[in-house]
């Protein structure tokens, strides 16, 4: 039981380890070919802290902000699927 265990647990950080050199690899092979990068709206949105620990919420600038298409996030860009599912920002004062 013990073996098993231990081979899976040697298994999965394996993958870990090579998860991102992987996905960095793909991402410059298609940035090679013109496609690795994309652009995705996003709304940003100001909270500022009121008494009685209340927030009020400003609608703030639609932006286009650049993202890659991997995994993570590569060349300082946030990844694609991420910021299409996440389009509001919200910065709080």
């Amino acid at each position: 039981m013990k073996r098993i265990l231990l081979r899976t647990l040697v298994g999965l950080l394996i993958i870990a380890a090579l998860s991102y050199p992987v996905d960095w690899a793909v991402w410059k092979l298609r940035v090679s070919h013109g496609n690795g990068m994309g652009k995705v709206q996003v709304i940003s949105v100001v909270a500022a802290e009121m008494k009685n620990n209340k927030e009020e919420y400003y609608l703030g600038d639609v932006n286009v902000v650049d993202c890659s298409y991997s995994l993570f996030p590569q060349a300082g860009s946030g990844a694609c699927w991420w910021l299409q599912r996440h389009r509001q920002v919200v910065d709080r004062y």
